[in-house]
């Protein structure tokens, strides 16, 4: 389940385990169009946390991660960062992305 995340609930949602945290805004076109395609990994992944950030309400974690452009998707495992695609990318890439964290 696509979890909508905030300054609290994002050091929760990458704390432990494998996190995808997708950072767009509603104005954004491919924002958009990668939207469902989040929404599809979420429901196939309930493993795995699956947040999304609207960088116009908590630009200042979107800052803290140095994201310029959106969407962007930063892949999470115990908490580091270690994993970042910028731009609309395919369901089969950020699937391979999460199944490598695995």
């Amino acid at each position: 389940m696509l979890r909508y995340l905030d300054a609290d609930t994002f050091a929760q949602a990458t704390a432990a385990g494998i996190a995808l945290i997708y950072f767009g805004a509603e104005w954004c076109t491919p924002c958009r169009n990668i939207s469902p395609i989040i929404e599809e990994i979420a429901t196939e992944n309930p493993d795995i946390t699956v947040g999304k950030i609207d960088v116009d309400q908590h630009g200042s974690i979107a800052v803290s991660y140095g994201i310029t452009s959106i969407p962007t998707l930063l892949f999470f495992k115990d908490d580091t960062l270690v994993e970042r695609s910028i731009g609309m990318v395919g369901k089969n890439i950020i699937q391979t992305k999460i199944d490598a964290l695995k």
